[in-house]
């Protein structure tokens, strides 16, 4: 098993919109960067665990955890014109990008702000630190279990 970090903007899905989904999960879809799909491709494996981490809104961090539910797996939307993640580079033979399906499995009672990550020494070379912009990212168990800590010990 392996650990991640999967940012999402809230606003287009967030860790409710997880939750909501139920047990079955959800497909984790629209990746556009080659490190990110080279992960989903050849290392997000199902029964990985992900930290859910919202970006680009009011209360950046970590919201909650969710489990891997398959193996990465084209993205289907690459070759749809009509889809805005679609790609005229990509054949079904030939996929260009990949996605994964997703499942909730706990949400913290607060986003672990992102200045209390970079605040927490131990998690000084956690990806999301160091290279932050990256949507889909490797978490040591070290780093996931410091986290998972942050989650559980709210700040007043």
């Amino acid at each position: 098993m392996r650990f991640w970090l999967l940012k999402t903007e809230p606003d287009e899905f967030s860790i409710d919109d997880l939750a909501a989904a139920g047990a079955v999960g959800v497909p984790w879809d629209g990746i556009r960067n080659y490190q990110a799909r080279n992960y989903l491709r050849d290392q997000v494996s199902a029964g990985d665990r992900a930290l859910i981490y919202h970006s680009s809104c009011a209360k950046v961090g970590v919201a909650g955890v969710g489990r891997v539910v398959c193996d990465g797996y084209p993205d289907p939307a690459q070759l749809d014109p009509d889809s805005r993640y679609y790609d005229p580079k990509a054949t079904q033979t030939a996929p260009r990008w990949y996605q994964i399906d997703l499942m909730f499995e706990r949400r913290f009672d607060d986003v672990i702000p992102l200045v209390r990550l970079k605040q927490t020494p131990a998690l000084a070379s956690m990806v999301l630190i160091r290279h932050g912009r990256l949507s889909v990212q490797p978490v040591t168990l070290a780093e996931w279990n410091i986290v998972l800590a942050l989650g559980s010990n709210p700040v007043d």
